[in-house]
């Protein structure tokens, strides 16, 4: 069974416009500033929590190759392969009780 996604609190454009502003501000020659300060200053424009903001620019740059980290799309891979290797490894756990329950009614001497 697989469990729902929350629902997301922001639309995609609102995401992606506040990644852009934050994005914009650090790379802008005029204004100087780190990413945490434009996500501060970009988030409380748009009602949006700093840490919030700063985690998903934080993926970007990780998603665009500029940081070191794991990508959104190899991030999904690898948690339906960790999914699959649970339930792979809880069937061979079911298949080997099961065949010493069936190695030992096989060794009983069988009534005639």
């Amino acid at each position: 069974m697989e469990a729902m996604a929350a629902p997301r609190k922001y639309p995609d454009e609102v995401r992606d416009r506040a990644i852009r502003l934050v994005r914009d501000l650090v790379d802008s020659p005029d204004d100087a500033m780190t990413v945490t300060g434009a996500c501060r200053r970009v988030g409380e424009q748009l009602g949006i929590n700093t840490d919030t903001l700063r985690n998903w620019v934080k993926q970007v740059l990780v998603d665009d190759g500029e940081r070191p980290g794991v990508p959104t799309g190899d991030r999904a891979r690898l948690i339906a392969l960790e999914r699959e290797n649970r339930e792979l490894r809880r069937a061979n756990a079911i298949l080997k009780t099961a065949s010493a329950f069936f190695a030992a009614e096989l060794d009983r001497p069988q009534p005639r």
